[in-house]
C-alpha cells in the first residue's frame, strides 16, 4: 500500500474508534457503526458520515462543529445510511460531540476537527492543462497551428453550386404545384 493509503486507513480506524457508538433510547438492539470521513476535518471541510445498523431510511447527525445538521438517507433494514456536511470555518480546533438520531436508536461520538493548514494539499482545480483525450480529435487539436485561413476558392465554388442546385429545385417544385401535377 502507497503511503497516503496507510495514513488514510489509520485516520479512519482513529476515527472509528472515536465514534465508538453508545446506544440509548429505545433501541432493544445494539446499535450500528459510526464513520465519518476525512477522519480529522480543518474547519470548512465537507465531511461525509456514515451509520450502520439503522432500520429506518432516514436519520439526522447534530453537531456544534456542524454548519448545519447532516440528513442521512440510505436503504434502511438493516443497510447503512449516509449524508453530507460542512465543518464551521470559524470553529476552533478539537473533539465535538456528534449524535446521530436513527429511527430505532441513536448514538453519540465526537469529530475532531483540527487546525486548518496553511495551503492545501491538493489544488481546488487543476493548475495546469489537462490532457484529457478527445478520441480521434485529440491528435488535431493538439496542433499549434498559428494561422487561420477562411474557406478557399474551392469551398465557394462548392458553396454556389449547391445553392444553384437549390434555386433549380425550387423553381421545378413550384412550377409543378401550378400546373397541378404534383
Amino acid at each position: 500500500m502507497g503511503s497516503w493509503k496507510v495514513t488514510l486507513c489509520a485516520g479512519v480506524a482513529a476515527v472509528a474508534a472515536t465514534l465508538t457508538p453508545t446506544a440509548y433510547g429505545y433501541a432493544a438492539e445494539p446499535a450500528g457503526g459510526v464513520s465519518v470521513t476525512p477522519s480529522a476535518p480543518a474547519p470548512g471541510d465537507e465531511v461525509t458520515l456514515k451509520v450502520t445498523g439503522c432500520s429506518g431510511k432516514k436519520a439526522t447527525a447534530a453537531s456544534k462543529a456542524f454548519v448545519s445538521d447532516a440528513h442521512l438517507v440510505g436503504a434502511g433494514s438493516g443497510g447503512s445510511l449516509s449524508g453530507e456536511t460542512r465543518i464551521r470555518t470559524s470553529i476552533d480546533p478539537g473533539s465535538y460531540d456528534v449524535t446521530i438520531t436513527c429511527a430505532d436508536f441513536r448514538v453519540r461520538g465526537a469529530v475532531k476537527v483540527v487546525a486548518a493548514s496553511a495551503s492545501p494539499s491538493t489544488p481546488a482545480s487543476p493548475v495546469a492543462p489537462v490532457r484529457a483525450g478527445g478520441g480521434g480529435a485529440a491528435p488535431l487539436a493538439a496542433v499549434d497551428d498559428s494561422r487561420v485561413e477562411g474557406p478557399g476558392v474551392a469551398h465557394a465554388v462548392t458553396g454556389l453550386l449547391l445553392a444553384g442546385a437549390a434555386a433549380v429545385a425550387v423553381a421545378l417544385r413550384r412550377t409543378r404545384r401550378r400546373r397541378g401535377t404534383d
